[in-house]
Formats: structure tokens, C-alpha cells, sequence
């Protein structure tokens, strides 16, 4: 396996003119230490045909990786894309390897020694990215133990949970003021996948030990917490996967109900009964599924634009990392001063951040979204931190219902995920069908012209970026505000950039629009500038 860590040998990279020609192998470092394998692949093949992706053996914190395209032209595309992209504050950097055919005929340098190490076993211990697939998991694994178990876990100054992380090699953090009073804490455990199961097992074996010597007769379940997004999937469709699971490991799984969510607690308990052999097997297997819905969403939002533009993940609470229990921190979009933070913000200060979207749904899905007596829907508006109603039908026959949702960004990404879950969960759309809804925005009709672009220039690349289908109607009459309709249709994560793209348009077009102040304060000359048109 060849490496270029040993800088001392050839401190240039191989972009440089020391080597003109161009070859269709890469090499990228400082690729975050735990990012998972699968992100990576699918950022690599946005460029072409990944042949080979190996992991090079190295001494630093984050991890290296040798990479084989195809063609030269798609290796020389990843190169410019790539290099210097930022991932989780890690900036990666990307050097051509000269293709062997290619380093047969190159310059030597130091007395033949061309800057690589020869090919070598992979060490056991390599950091960052580590042998597939055992590396550390984004999504920690969360299990709820009875309150009287928190001392036996603990043990005596703390020496059975040192002994624990010691074992299984993770970092484990038990919640003990968390929900004072409860009957039951929170335990957070980090680590590889398998880290985390054998973790697991070991706090069931010290709650059954102290369940025997304390005389404690009622059955321990194993009750694992999950993020409510990743629960539909785990079900699976008409509950076939949690089904399977069941029957595979010999358990009894209930899932809480979605009624017991909060904006503040967005997780499920997912509940096993039988055997700790059986409990821990149906662990793994839960867990996996969790753990592959979480990366396929973080392909997809790495794979768009360096995650989607304006939007700030840390907000939405959709991924694993913010204190349990703590309200969503709003990052680097915080309100300003004085203003509620959190999603609370809707409908107060700030509401001058609030978006307009009408999302279009199957009219017999119009039920499943209200829930009975409206709790479904009046449960989701608090869970987005959005205003969400369902528009009365638009004719006898409509095919569709429009769900008209207000709220900043990160509300809309809830609301709007959410719905699409939904239809999903419910059935509205086969096992193997894609949900994809039409949405419309509303933009003022002097900027409809910015969303086209010259010639279409500019829908065409919102189309080609995002993979959504983006259309401007033509020969709309603009309503009463001077607004017209933009028409957005794709499955979740393309219709979200393609909405943030459009915002970002708009919000050029309003800084254009906006009179540029007078050096004496005398407000804006009459005649210059950008003036609205003339209504008719």
C-alpha cells in the first residue's frame, strides 16, 4: 500500500510541475478521524468510477486513503473538487499518485527514492477510518437502565464502569441528574459498533448480578432510545423489519408511540424482552439499522453542496451530539439579541426569519397526517417549532391536499421530513417507491426572472445541482401581493436544497433591492438603483 507520509523523502505534492502528467489515482488525507466509510464512498463517486479505496497506513490523528478512478479526467475532477474541502472543520488534502506505468519513466529523487513506502499489511491499529467495518459510530448507543442499577454500574469510586469502557473500549456516560427523580437514566455509550454491544451486554449483566443479590424479581428489559427519524425505517414497512428481528433473535420489541414525543425529547424507546444472549443479539441488529438510516441521511446532506446552504444542522436536533435533553442550539444562525432562541423564535422575534412553503399530499394521506382528534399534526407543529395546516380540499375529487407550513429554516427541514416519513411509515408509497411531493414557493414576481436565469440558465443548474424538478409556470398572473409560484418536485433531501437554493436567491435579489444608504443621511436618491417595477 503506498504512502506519502514520509514528507521528508518528497515534500511536494504530486499536483505540482515536477510532475506534468496526470494520472488516475489520488491520494487524500486528513480525512476526519470518524467519518464513516460509507460518506466517503459516495462523496468519491460523485466524480466517476471508484475501482480501488484502500486505507493507508499512517501515524496521525486522521485518516489517509489511496483512491483509483477510472479516467484521468474524473480523478483531475475529484482533485479540484476536493482538495481544500472542508469536512467537520477538516480541510482535505488531495495529491495525485503517478499511475505505475507513469512512475516507471518520472524523475527519481534522493538517490532513486521516489517519495512512497512500499506495499504493507494494513496495522490493526490504524486510525482514522480503520478496517471496514470497525471504526467508531457517529450514533452512540442510548439505553435506558432502572434508577436502583445506577450504583451497581457505577460500582465502588466508580471502579466497575472504568472497568467496562477498559473492556469494551468505549466511553461510556451515565445521565445521573438527568430527569431527577425518574425511575429510570439515560446511559450513553461510545464507540464501534461492536464496542457498543459488548457494552451493553456487560451493564445486563451487572443489572441482573445486583437484580439477584438485591432480591429485585420484575423482568429488566433491555429499553434502547433512537431518534424518532430513524424509527420509521427501522420498522419497516407494515412493521416487516422489526418483524424479522424479532423472529431472528428470539425477542418480544415494542416501539413507544409517537404521542410521547417533545421538541425536547425526540427519541423513541425501543424495548426487548428475553434472554440477555437474545436482548444483546437484537442490539446489534436494532442498532444497524439505526446506524444505516443516520449514514445514508449524512450521505446525502455531505453529498449537497457541503450540506445544504443557510441551514444549520446543529439546529434541527437530527443527529446524535447535543446534551440529552437540552434544547437544540442554534449554532451560528443564534437569534440575535433579544431574540427567543430555539425554534421557539417562530411566531416572535423572529418571525422576519419565517418561510411560506405548500407542501402537495396524497389526499387520502390527509388523516394519517392530523391523527386522531389533531394530535398527530398538533404534535409535529411542536416538534418543527412550524405552523402547520392542512388547506381545505380544492374541489370534490382533489387527488391531492395542500399542507401549507410556516417557520425558519430548521423548522421546515423538521416539518417537512417529517411529512415525508410519514407517507412513507403509512403506506402511501410502495417498498420500493421513492416519496416525492411537489412543494411551492412563492416569490415576488420582479425575481422570478433570477430563478430562470438567462435562457433558463439558472432553473437548468437548480435542476442539475439538486435533482429536483424546479419550474417557474409560464404566464402566471401574480396574486394580490405581487407574488408567483415556483414548483418544486423530488424526493426530500433534493427538494430541501433546491428551497434553500431559491431562498438564496431571493435574499440577493431583497440585498439589491435594498436603497443604499446616502453618505449625508439623506435617504436614497429618487433616481437610482434598483426600482421595483410598476404594478398595472
Amino acid at each position: 500500500m503506498l504512502t506519502f507520509e514520509s514528507t521528508h523523502l518528497f515534500p511536494l505534492p504530486f499536483s505540482t510541475p515536477l510532475f506534468p502528467f496526470r494520472s488516475c489515482k489520488l491520494q487524500i488525507r486528513n480525512i476526519p478521524p470518524h467519518l464513516q466509510w460509507e460518506v466517503l464512498d459516495g462523496m468519491l463517486a460523485q466524480y466517476g468510477t471508484v475501482e480501488n479505496c484502500e486505507q493507508v497506513n499512517t501515524d496521525t490523528d486522521t485518516a489517509v486513503v489511496n483512491v483509483r478512478y477510472g479516467a484521468k479526467d474524473q480523478a483531475r475532477q475529484a482533485m479540484e473538487k476536493l482538495n481544500g474541502f472542508l469536512m467537520e472543520n477538516f480541510a482535505l488534502k488531495v495529491s495525485y499518485i503517478p499511475d505505475e506505468t507513469a512512475a516507471a519513466a518520472a524523475p527519481t529523487l534522493g538517490g532513486g527514492k521516489r517519495g512512497f513506502v512500499p506495499r504493507g499489511p494494513l496495522r490493526s491499529g490504524s486510525p482514522g477510518l480503520g478496517a471496514r467495518p470497525k471504526l467508531q459510530s457517529d450514533v452512540p448507543l442510548r439505553i435506558l437502565v432502572p434508577t436502583q442499577f445506577v450504583g451497581a454500574i457505577i460500582g465502588k469510586e466508580g471502579a466497575t464502569i472504568r472497568n467496562v469502557t477498559k473492556q469494551t473500549h468505549s466511553k461510556i456516560d451515565i445521565h445521573r441528574k438527568e430527569n431527577a427523580g425518574a425511575a429510570e437514566k439515560p446511559i450513553t455509550v461510545h464507540s464501534t459498533p461492536e464496542g457498543c454491544s459488548n457494552a451493553c451486554r456487560t451493564i445486563m449483566e451487572i443489572m441482573q448480578k445486583e437484580a439477584l443479590d438485591t432480591k429485585f424479581t420484575e423482568e429488566i428489559p433491555l429499553k434502547i432510545l433512537a431518534h424518532n427519524n430513524f424509527v420509521g425505517r427501522l420498522i419497516g414497512k407494515e412493521g416487516r423489519n422489526l418483524k424479522k428481528i424479532e423472529v431472528d433473535t428470539e425477542t418480544k420489541i415494542t416501539i413507544s408511540p409517537l404521542q410521547d414525543l417533545t421538541l425536547y425529547n425526540p427519541e423513541r424507546t425501543i424495548t426487548v424482552k428475553g434472554s440477555i444472549e437474545a436482548c444483546s443479539r437484537a442490539e446489534e441488529e436494532v442498532m444497524k439499522k439505526v446506524r444505516e438510516s443516520y449514514e445514508n441521511d449524512v450521505a446525502a446532506m455531505n453529498l449537497q453542496s457541503n450540506l445544504i446552504p443557510g441551514l444549520n444542522l446543529n439546529a434541527l436536533g437530527l443527529f446524535p451530539g447535543g446534551a440529552p435533553g437540552m434544547g437544540p442550539s442554534m449554532g451560528h444562525n443564534a437569534p440575535p439579541p433579544g431574540a427567543q432562541g430555539g425554534y421557539s423564535s417562530f411566531g416572535g422575534q423572529g418571525q422576519p426569519e419565517s418561510e411560506t412553503v405548500h407542501l402537495f399530499i396524497p389526499a387520502l394521506a390527509v388523516g394519517a397526517l392530523i391523527g386522531k382528534q389533531g394530535q398527530h399534526i398538533k404534535q409535529l407543529s411542536r416538534y418543527a417549532g412550524a405552523s402547520i395546516k392542512v388547506a381545505p380540499p380544492d374541489g370534490m375529487d382533489a387527488k391531492q391536499r395542500m399542507v401549507i407550513i410556516a417557520g425558519p429554516p430548521e423548522a421546515q427541514f423538521k416539518a417537512q421530513g417529517r411529512i415525508f416519513g410519514k407517507l412513507k411509515e403509512e403506506n402511501f408509497f410502495g417498498p420500493k417507491e421513492e416519496v416525492k411531493l411537489e412543494a411551492h414557493i412563492k416569490v415576488p414576481s420582479f425575481a422570478a426572472g433570477r430563478v430562470i436565469g438567462k435562457g433558463g440558465k439558472t432553473v437548468n443548474e437548480l435542476q442539475n445541482l439538486t435533482s429536483a424538478e424546479v419550474v417557474v409556470p409560464r404566464d402566471q398572473t401574480p396574486d394580490e401581493n405581487d407574488q408567483v409560484i415556483v414548483k418544486i418536485t423530488g424526493h426530500f433531501y433534493a427538494s430541501q436544497l433546491a428551497q434553500r437554493k431559491i431562498q438564496e436567491i431571493l435574499s440577493h435579489v431583497r440585498r439589491q433591492q435594498q436603497p443604499k444608504p446616502s453618505p449625508r443621511g439623506e435617504g436614497p436618491p429618487r433616481g437610482d438603483g434598483l426600482a421595483r417595477p410598476s404594478r398595472k
